[in-house]
């Protein structure tokens, strides 16, 4: 086949045409070998651009296109479906990447204009020998497997199940609720957390569209986008749910007393026990590290005294299989640990407590029925500090990252302080106030204005106690003086860090996390609820801190994807995967275990050991390219032939 290669060149407004010379590269590649039309345009991702392209390729029988512009991640898939529109294989286009290789990287104009018109006659290079391909078909599995129970897993699966597809709601917890259902009120409306979030826990608890495992973790997620293959370990609760009613006589009667992990460690549980009054569901489970039966061999009450006979002390693990087309990760967060902070104290002063804890007091459910006390001797404080950004955006010694909601939720804990004792002082030490949410900025006006919240601009650098206060060293920046403030309590802002057992889930689904433990988006403005495995979007405090508002808009955008993609008869994967001659294979094996999406394995065909490629398992990536020590595997659309081609292009021609 002749080729006929039209290349477009972007100015991308000012981004590319300010360091690059666009009609320098234009001219340069006029002539080029194969290409027979070359022009620019501002922007040619624009209607009239994308129209113009088009129009090109009808008049000078266009049968290769190459687009010199910004990321193929972004645009590629825009600019093949213009050239498909008009009848070209929309694998005969590609992107050549000025803006983010070239023009961002580069200052010196002239420099820049040559690399730029190198990287474009290398992708000419490639496109000649580009093949026309056509995406993989994949059948769907109309079913969606939601991980993780917090207000961002119950949206997600209220929505998905409410459009009438089946959900599978994972929980490791013994209730869904998450941290949400912790707290005392939200901002910057102070609904009461529990009497917004309690009707959706319920709504999921008795939805005909979803099953709901408590106390479950995912233990293997194999297949691909449409056909997921699942594995969930049900946990022994040692409590018979079909036979169990609710009635709460075993926990009245236990005579074992622990921390209770809802309230913050600032309450007791007995050892068989439900999370929380509201819990979904409503069913107890044996702490089996407290409990007297497992540790001594003694007890029993809790079976002895059971009207239906529901304590099973035998109960095993069990290993539920699932098959789901899209999976939701909405695994949320928890707080730095207070003993990461040892110049405030946290860990060794009763006084010092995080925001959480906080939430638990101010909780008309909480401990201390609502009523602020002291943990270290139950008085009511009459002054207290709150400090923000307590191990965020410090990149020497903690978090580089801003928490998001910790600005907003201490002035919610000053506010509410305020309302419960009325002549207390509430002093809030910040570095700066982060208000960007609707109607955030004036609810911080109004705890200072209506509430008499004092702030304070400066770090504290240290926390100590003395004859019992607590005693804060601060700087005010705005006066320049060092300051040395006595309080009864003092709250940390504590920052936001990923969930515990985070890492271990990306490895079984295969996703990615940024340097800082959260999972990675696909892309942050295009494709915020995606991940770069196809069929598994992210909700939720698991990929960046966010508040309520942000995390439930979230979670409703990754169903809405997952929607998507079961409104469709079947999927399309795309077609440029790794291939392999068997002719030149020996059958080595070493590309298998490279593979990070175990597309491939070794088979034996007509007698001879060779390395076979699930099509619709494989990314791409190139890893078993690399590897093969005889050129047996190849990606399509990218082979050797071609990258010598493109090598030859910038060295040479």
């Amino acid at each position: 086949m002749e080729n006929r290669i039209g290349v477009f060149v972007c100015h991308c407004g000012i981004n590319i045409a300010t360091t690059v010379d666009v009609k320098a590269v234009v001219a340069a590649i006029k002539d080029y070998p194969g290409v027979v039309h070359a022009e620019d345009y501002i922007y040619m991702c624009s209607d009239p651009g994308q129209g113009m392209i088009q129009e090109r390729i009808r008049k000078k029988s266009l049968n290769g296109v190459v687009v010199a512009s910004c990321s193929p991640t972004l645009h590629e898939v825009t600019f093949r479906n213009t050239v498909a529109r008009v009848g070209i294989n929309p694998y005969r286009c590609e992107i050549a990447n000025i803006r983010e290789h070239c023009s961002w990287v580069h200052s010196d104009r002239a420099e820049a204009t040559v690399k730029a018109i190198k990287i474009v006659k290398t992708v000419i290079e490639k496109v000649k020998l580009n093949e026309e391909l056509t995406p993989i078909a994949i059948p769907i599995t109309k079913r969606a497997l939601v991980i993780g129970g917090g207000i961002a897993g119950i949206q997600a699966a209220l929505d998905t199940a409410n459009a009438g597809y089946e959900v599978i709601l994972v929980e490791k917890q013994p209730s869904i609720g998450g941290h949400m259902i912790q707290l005392s009120e939200t901002f910057p409306t102070l609904d009461c957390s529990q009497c917004i979030l309690t009707p959706k826990m319920v709504e999921v608890g008795h939805h005909p569209q979803i099953r709901l495992y408590t106390y479950s973790e995912v233990e293997e997620v194999s297949g691909y986008v449409g056909n997921f293959k699942v594995r969930i370990r049900k946990k022994k609760r040692w409590v018979d749910f079909d036979k169990c009613i609710g009635c709460g006589i075993c926990m009245e009667k236990c005579p074992v007393e622990v921390p209770s992990e809802f309230e913050e460690g600032l309450a007791k549980r007995k050892a068989i026990y439900i999370p929380f009054p509201q819990a979904v569901p409503a069913k107890p489970v044996i702490d089996a590290a407290h409990c007297l039966w497992f540790q001594t061999g003694k007890c029993r009450i809790c079976e002895k005294l059971c009207p239906t006979g529901a304590i099973d002390y035998e109960q095993q693990e069990e290993i539920i299989e699932e098959e789901v087309g899209a999976i939701v990760v909405a695994t949320g967060y928890d707080l730095y640990g207070m003993e990461n902070i040892g110049e405030y104290g946290g860990g060794r002063y009763q006084d010092v407590i995080n925001g959480l804890q906080f939430e638990r007091l101010l909780s008309a459910s909480g401990p201390t029925q609502g009523v602020v006390r002291r943990p270290s001797d139950g008085k009511v404080p009459k002054r207290v500090a709150f400090i923000s950004c307590v191990g965020s955006r410090d990149p020497e010694l903690h978090k580089p990252y801003c928490s998001k909601v910790c600005c907003m939720y201490l002035t919610k804990h000053a506010m509410l302080y305020k309302h419960r004792v009325p002549d207390g002082e509430a002093i809030v030490f910040y570095i700066d106030i982060r208000s960007d949410g609707k109607g955030y900025e004036e609810f911080v006006q109004r705890a200072q204005e209506e509430d008499h919240v004092t702030y304070i601009r400066g770090k504290v650098s240290k926390i100590y106690e003395n004859n019992g206060e607590l005693v804060i060293m601060a700087a005010d920046t705005l006066s320049g003086k060092p300051l040395e403030v006595s309080c009864d309590l003092v709250v940390l802002g504590m920052a936001i860090v990923p969930s515990p057992g985070v890492e271990e889930l990306i490895r079984k689904l295969k996703i990615q996390v940024d340097t800082n433990g959260f999972l990675t988006e696909a892309h942050p403005k295009l494709r915020p609820v995606e991940t770069l495995t196809p069929g598994i979007f992210l909700a939720g405090c698991g990929q960046a801190p966010r508040d309520i508002p942000d995390t439930v808009a979230q979670a409703s955008g990754a169903a809405s994807k997952a929607l998507e993609m079961f409104g469709q008869e079947q999927l399309h994967h795309d077609p440029a995967v790794a291939t392999v001659n068997e002719d030149i294979c020996s059958g080595c094996g070493l590309c298998v275990p490279l593979c990070p999406y175990e597309a491939r394995e070794i088979e034996v065909i007509k007698g001879k050991r060779i390395a076979v490629v699930n099509e619709v398992l494989c990314e791409g990536c190139g890893s078993c390219v690399a590897a093969c020590p005889s050129g047996a595997a190849q990606q399509r659309n990218l082979q050797d032939s071609q990258l010598f081609r493109m090598s030859e292009a910038v060295t040479i021609k």
